[in-house]
């Protein structure tokens, strides 16, 4: 794919006012150098208006993808409806949904496509919605080097999926839709042109940051694959927004919170329900075989998944082993029925399954046993119905307690700590590709100290022996299931460092049982039992509490208990005691614990490899202000063997002896002797009473239990049903949501335009009529109410109801349905009662499909143009008349009231003299001679009124000066109004 980075942005409902900020924050300009995809959850029963909706907020062109289409940079682009949607070599593939009934989520189908394909160069964005989608996604995103940003939940109406990221604490910034367009900026600018290459880190300056993590977190990443810490650095480079690694360094320098946020980076959790389903269907095989099915009290299966993360993993394990109980035991005769507490308590001492990482936030959330609903889409729905609980608020589903008690969880580093032994399986998927070679093979030389005899190894699918192949045979190759050959090989160089205690715990009690433990890891344990060993110079020693757990151990006691060197995660010294020991140990601790001294038992005869040897016991009391404070009793059990004597079975004394030896050692033996007996005759009635009163009230119980049972079956049931349709309402609400969202800013925008067609309309003054295909009034326009009489109400009447102010207009109803059968307009001009005129103009209405629902009536004013039509015809008249009289014989004249010359032809220019422009200057008067007419005009007046053509006579002026005698016959031009405004005279010589 070409190199510019491709912003992801998940919202479901309310995510479209999240949209509208974004990109009306987002710059005005075409170029950002980003590609823009919108991944909503969109209704698949309704056509999308998210594409103009964005368009409207943005000048960057906004596109619907289809399938194929080329990803490009200053573009936005959509998902279709119904459709799921990944990038593959810079092209959209589209799928549409098998089962629209299923639980989908586009968002984190689409972040795990665009972290496979961009790596570092994708950026995430979780906007405002309901639900989990995208949180599985972001976790893609990180593992590769992305960046997350998260919408601010604060005042959100739908804050569930930006809470849902925020818990994953992988989320690099939290801010308003509205502020995260400047931050992509400079996130662009950082992000794509920095890639810290191999070595570009001087060796001194990347052993100081080893330094400075170890010293905040306690733990080592030297032995990492320096190619892997520089991908994180660059992460947290491009996230502080720093250009060189000595400026970050600085910086880590003087912020602790960046140094944990560097740490956290490095321990990104690759974790996911049955991750490559090929590999766990072989598990499963291996799970069924005989090799794991005989198991017992005695012995136990026992399983580490080291680097559990989450728990993901661990849990498909523990499903999986489940499963292949039920199959062999047939426990399970209904889906759901859930296993008695008897069946549970037998099961978790057959099965121990030990989970552990360094990352204390993640061991907290696997305990937890919490997942967002989005686990769906990796886990079977009769998997999700049998081993999960939906949440009752909808925020996901939590881990049955039947699989949760199969799993002990504890923090622990696989690099430092002592593993667990005696293992059948150890589960180490996509650990050691981010170790180098070294630390590969000492990882590896753990897990096969740790694992039994023909134990079995199952790594991930990038991961490989190396060079300790020789050690495992393979089981099945692609699934990366191994088996431990031989125990003979004696594992050296263990990585038994400097050693960090960690939260010591019990295999046969649970959890919540270890509250005073917290205050165990933060003591130093190691210097308690290291100072106590030096006094006495014993070369095996251990350190346990008074009830035997058994919290560390200096040098090899596994010759006299079954123990290895080391911090030891499960173990209780007393009952891992080899005979000989088994009996006496427990008396000497008694003894410490009262005495709080130190007790010893010399030439103790324990059982070691088919004889026995002699031993030095002793049992020290740790005196601290520490332990006083914490209100803990620990003591150091040292053992000195005798090497110069051994006996064989014969020399043994019995077991009464070495009794009577122990007790013999107490004061007044005999005294304390009976009164032990006597407390235990007490005892012993008191237990019986208990005895019998318990067995009443179980069989009590055991009725209610069993009515209990029967209805919580039937409420499990209904409940499983209500949630699944909980979750089904929640999907369409969510759809519902956004196609309301929609509708509602496309509601706000036809409103818009409305409003400014009514404008339009009231602006132009164009009257217009809506009807129906019924030939009722749908709506109207103000300026129709001036032509038709129309109220409010008559919206719904039949036009022809309506009375008009139109004059001699009878066929309106023929005029509408005449458009209506032809669909060809019809105008007509028509004239009110108040002599306005209208063009009146009918059409069919048409909408946008297409469709003839009714006609349209539009009154368009043209009082003016028919004035005007007039005007012209009048002077068209008056040219033709103009016309007429330059060509005429006679002289034409014409004169206003007053007299003045208006019009004058060819023919009055001969008669006269005058030329046209000359007789423009003159005055009737002055050219006419008849003394008998003062007043010529009236004489012209008073033959115009005359009916029909009377000549007179009257004497003239010519411009030579000459008189000569005309014939005129005089007429009246009159205006519009019938008042007279000129006289025309038509004039012949006599």
């Amino acid at each position: 794919m070409n190199s510019f980075t491709i912003v992801g942005i998940g919202a479901s409902a309310g995510g479209l006012a999240a949209f509208e900020s974004f990109f009306l924050a987002l710059s005005k300009e075409k170029k950002t150098g980003m590609a823009f995809v919108l991944v909503q959850h969109l209704s698949p029963e309704h056509k999308s208006l998210l594409v103009d909706l964005v368009q409207s907020y943005t000048e960057i062109p906004v596109l619907q993808v289809t399938a194929g289409m080329c990803v490009e940079p200053d573009h936005i682009y959509v998902i279709p409806p119904n459709y799921e949607m990944t990038l593959h070599d810079g092209h959209f593939q589209l799928g549409q949904y098998p089962n629209l009934q299923a639980l989908h989520l586009p968002i984190d189908t689409f972040f795990r496509s665009l972290a496979e394909q961009k790596k570092q160069m994708a950026i995430a964005i979780i906007l405002s919605g309901m639900g989990s989608d995208g949180t599985q996604g972001i976790l893609a995103i990180k593992r590769a080097g992305g960046t997350i940003i998260v919408q601010d939940p604060e005042g959100l109406e739908f804050n569930a999926m930006p809470k849902s990221a925020i818990a994953t604490g992988l989320v690099d910034y939290i801010l308003p839709a509205e502020k995260m367009p400047k931050l992509l900026k400079k996130l662009d600018e950082k992000v794509n042109p920095m890639q810290l290459k191999q070595g570009s880190i001087h060796p001194n300056n990347l052993s100081r940051l080893f330094k400075l993590l170890q010293e905040r977190t306690g733990h080592d990443f030297s032995g990492y694959k320096h190619s892997t810490i520089y991908r994180r650095i660059e992460s947290r480079m491009a996230v502080k927004q720093f250009d060189t690694f000595v400026d970050y360094f600085t910086y880590l320098q003087t912020h602790a919170d960046e140094v944990d946020a560097l740490f956290a980076n490095l321990l990104i959790g690759v974790t996911q329900f049955f991750r490559d389903r090929n590999a766990f269907k072989a598990l499963k095989q291996l799970f069924e075989s005989s090799e794991f099915k005989k198991r017992s009290v005695e012995n136990p299966l026992r399983i580490w998944v080291c680097a559990c993360s989450t728990g993901e993993e661990v849990y498909s394990i523990a499903m999986l082993l489940q499963e292949a109980l039920d199959q062999d035991t047939n426990q399970f005769t209904q889906p759901n029925a859930p296993q008695s507490n008897k069946q549970n308590t037998a099961q978790a001492k057959t099965v121990q399954i030990f989970a552990t990482d360094i990352d204390d936030s993640a061991i907290k959330k696997a305990r937890a046993g919490l997942y967002p609903l989005s686990i769906a889409k990796d886990i079977s729905p009769a998997r999700l119905k049998r081993f999960f609980v939906a949440e009752t608020d909808g925020s996901g589903y939590r881990v049955q307690k039947q699989i949760r008690n199969m799993v002990v969880f504890s923090e622990h580093d696989v690099v430092k700590d002592p593993p667990f032994s005696k293992l059948n399986l150890i589960c180490c998927r996509n650990l050691l590709i981010y170790m180098s070679d070294i630390l590969q093979k000492r990882v590896l030389s753990t897990f096969h100290f740790a694992l039994r005899d023909k134990g079995h190894l199952f790594l991930g699918s990038s991961e490989s022996l190396g060079k300790l192949e020789p050690l495992f045979a393979t089981v099945d190759q692609k699934a990366k299931i191994f088996k431990k050959k031989t125990d003979a090989y004696a594992v050296k160089n263990l990585p038994f460092l400097a050693l960090n205690l960690p939260k010591p715990h019990s295999e046969t009690q649970p959890e919540n049982s270890f509250q005073k433990r917290d205050v165990m890891s933060k003591l130093p344990l190691k210097e308690f039992t290291e100072q106590a060993i030096l006094k006495h110079m014993a070369p095996s020693a251990a350190l346990i509490t008074e009830k035997g757990d058994t919290l560390y151990v200096h040098g090899r006691l596994g010759k006299f208990f079954e123990v290895q060197p080391g911090i030891v995660g499960v173990s209780n010294l007393l009952q891992m005691a080899n005979e000989g020991l088994k009996t006496v140990l427990p008396l000497l601790l008694i003894e410490a614990k009262q005495k709080q001294t130190v007790i010893r038992r010399q030439h103790v005869q324990v059982k070691t490899d088919n004889k026995f040897s002699l031993v030095n016991l002793t049992i020290r009391a740790i005196g601290s202000s520490l332990l006083v404070a914490a209100d803990l009793d620990l003591y150091v059990v040292i053992i000195d063997e005798v090497l110069e004597t051994t006996q064989t079975n014969a020399d043994l004394p019995t077991l009464n002896e070495m009794m009577v030896e122990a007790d013999n050692s107490l004061p007044d033996s005999d005294e304390r002797i009976e009164a032990l007996r006597q407390a235990l005759r007490i005892q012993e009635r008191f237990l019986q009473e208990a005895n019998e009163k318990l067995e009443t009230s179980n069989v009590e119980l055991k009725s209610y239990n069993e009515e209990m049972q029967s209805m919580n079956e039937e409420l499990q049931s209904t409940n499983e049903e209500l949630e699944t349709s909980k979750e089904e309402l929640q999907s369409v609400n969510e759809e519902l949501t956004t196609v309301n969202a929609e509708l509602q800013t496309k509601v706000t925008d036809l409103s818009h335009t409305n409003n400014d067609m009514n404008n339009l309309l009231a602006g132009t003054g164009i009257g217009t009529l809506f009807i129906d295909y019924k030939l009722n009034i749908m709506r109207y326009t103000p300026a129709a109410t001036k032509i038709i009489n129309l109220i409010e109400s008559d919206i719904g009447r039949p036009v022809s109801h309506l009375v008009s102010n139109l004059e001699n207009y009878s066929t309106l109803m023929e005029d509408i349905n005449e458009v209506l059968k032809t669909l060809i307009p019809i105008e007509r001009e028509v004239m009110t009662h108040l002599g306005k005129w209208y063009l009146l103009r009918i059409q069919p209405y048409r909408t946008l499909e297409n469709v003839i629902e009714g006609a349209v009536f539009s009154f368009i004013n043209i009082s003016d143009i028919v004035q005007l039509r007039e005007e012209l015809a009048e002077s068209k008249l008056r040219t033709e008349q103009i016309g007429e009289m330059v060509h005429a014989q006679d002289a034409y004249v014409i004169q206003d009231l007053e007299g003045h010359i208006l019009a004058w032809n060819p023919a009055a220019e001969k008669l006269y003299g005058w030329t046209f422009s000359e007789a423009l200057k003159l005055n009737l008067k002055q050219f006419t001679a008849d003394s008998s007419h003062d007043n010529p005009l009236e004489k012209m007046k008073e033959y115009a009124l005359k009916p029909g053509l009377n000549a007179f006579n009257m004497q003239k002026f010519t411009k030579n000066g000459d008189i000569i005698e005309v014939s005129i016959i005089s007429s009246a031009l009159m205006d519009e109004n019938r008042k007279t405004y000129a006289y025309a005279t038509t004039e012949r010589l006599i």
